[in-house]
């Protein structure tokens, strides 16, 4: 593509020298990645500031830089007001704006995306659809899986992505959308057709300022929408009645609006709901009918879940037949209420709650089933939301028999620091004990463990590494727990 052509969609910018004759083949926003023929964005992070490695850009082979900044460069630089928003609008011309021609559903809400991307990818193959799914455990395009390293990627990777998947095929792409990615534009450019809310409570408040400002962030996919209508592309806006933050998005969209809910009369509704420990059953109440759902999802946070991949389908023209037959012939999610089962005696579950709320919903699950003692064995993350450390253990105190408190990805604090923080409210009443090792604080929960007791490893789920300083080792919750099994097992 030309250099002109491909400026020609930002409004306003400044060459430093002509660049009539300049064709690209790629943008690239880290400069370890450029290559010959490539225009190169610096992005101004956190950590590094892309300004910084112009030379190293123009060395591989970039033939101009896009900048905020004063800078000089032997190649064109082009000078623009804010880089981020830049990049959002010129990835989505050099990749031909896939999402207007890729039907997408966004997720966003605390806690359950993982979970609902999960059901909707099942519920469109169920419809013989091909799918794409970016989210917190991986990238998938179809059967093919590949590694990801945000929630939501930058604008570039998303483009480029979707641009992938249409190329191979795609019939529907399905997303996770941080909160994080809302704020810092990085879903900019990204053409919406349903937008799903599953819930809010208290995360990243290390980021945001308050609960309120989450919400405001969240509130963005909503108005992201789109504020004009075309009937023959309708765009819904998907919340909980349940959850009062709804109100807010409801008012933050121009888009039609479905609800859902177990309590608050909505669109979609499940009632007569049964749960125990070997899955879920309710009826599926919707404008197209009624009908019965026996799933093997355990636990009432995983009802809101299919209710809400029930509505969004709905709003996609899925049957309700084709929504049941998904919804009940999956066995489960990947690190969200896994069992690990080697034979033994007593329950082992893995879950990636690591919010207040999230870890009330698995603990509260696990306690309606228990038969003897529930054990926790429980963490809070390094560099991350202080406030929430005491709020996960009082709950990890209040609904568990007793509480093992340790590591989950300490980054660059002392762990024992956090730990300080999460037990200094506890009172000496309170069943709990402190192992700053992870593996240990496991291993010691499977000791003490007996015959019909629950054990709920929290907070890490899926994720195979622990962050220690800024090196990721390898750790897998559901790995040393079941080693742990074995060895006691042995004796």
């Amino acid at each position: 593509m030309n250099l002109n052509e491909l400026l020609h969609v930002l409004p306003f910018y400044k060459t430093s020298m002509p660049i009539d004759k300049i064709e690209v083949n790629a943008i690239e926003m880290d400069s370890r990645k450029v290559k010959s023929g490539n225009v190169f964005v610096c992005i101004s992070g956190y950590t590094v500031d892309g300004h910084d490695f112009i030379d190293d850009a123009v060395k591989q082979g970039a033939v101009a830089i896009i900048a905020e900044k004063q800078v000089e460069a032997p190649v064109p630089v082009i000078m623009v007001d804010d880089t981020n928003r830049a990049l959002s609008v010129l990835a989505g011309k050099f990749f031909d704006y896939p999402t207007s021609k890729l039907p997408l559903i966004g997720v966003t809400g605390t806690n359950g995306k993982t979970t609902v991307t999960y059901l909707l990818d099942e519920i469109f193959k169920q419809q013989t659809k091909k799918t794409g799914v970016i989210g917190t455990i991986q990238l998938k395009i179809g059967e093919e899986i590949y590694p990801i390293s945000n929630t939501t990627p930058d604008s570039l990777s998303l483009q480029r992505t979707f641009h992938k998947m249409l190329d191979e095929g795609v019939d529907q792409a399905i997303m996770e959308v941080s909160s994080h990615a809302l704020d810092m534009g990085r879903v900019h450019g990204c053409d919406y057709d349903i937008a799903i809310f599953t819930n809010l409570s208290q995360d990243h408040l290390d980021y945001h300022s308050d609960l309120q400002d989450y919400l405001r962030a969240k509130s963005l996919l909503f108005a992201q929408l789109g504020n004009s209508y075309d009937e023959m592309n309708r765009k819904f806006a998907i919340l909980n009645a349940d959850d009062e933050a709804s109100n807010l998005l409801k008012r933050s969209t121009a888009q039609h609006v479905m609800t859902y809910g177990c309590h608050h009369e909505a669109t979609v509704m499940a009632k007569d709901i049964h749960l125990d420990a070997a899955g879920t059953s309710f009826t599926l109440t919707s404008p197209l009918g009624d009908i019965e759902i026996s799933s093997r999802l355990i636990g009432m946070f995983n009802v809101y879940n299919m209710l809400a991949a029930s509505t969004a389908a709905i709003a996609a023209n899925v049957s309700l037949t084709m929504i049941k037959t998904a919804l009940e012939q999956i066995e489960g999610v990947n690190g969200r209420f896994e069992p690990v089962a080697e034979g033994q005696n007593y329950a082992v579950i893995v879950d990636y709650a690591h919010t207040p709320d999230s870890l009330e919903n698995v603990l509260q699950t696990a306690r309606e089933f228990a038969k003897n003692k529930v054990y926790v064995v429980v963490g809070c993350g390094g560099d991350r939301d202080r406030t929430k450390r005491p709020l996960m253990a009082s709950i990890a105190v209040q609904y568990a028999d007793h509480a093992i408190f340790t590591s989950d990805n300490p980054r660059t604090e002392d762990p024992q620091l956090i730990l300080n923080d999460m037990t200094d409210v506890l009172d000496e009443s309170s069943s709990y004990e402190v192992i700053v090792d992870r593996k240990a604080a496991i291993s010691q929960a499977i000791k003490q463990a007996a015959s019909d007791d629950i054990i709920l490893i929290a907070g890490k789920g899926h994720e195979t590494y622990q962050i220690i300083g800024h090196t990721k080792y390898d750790f897998d919750d559901r790995e040393v727990a079941r080693n742990a099994i074995r060895n006691k097992e042995k004796y």
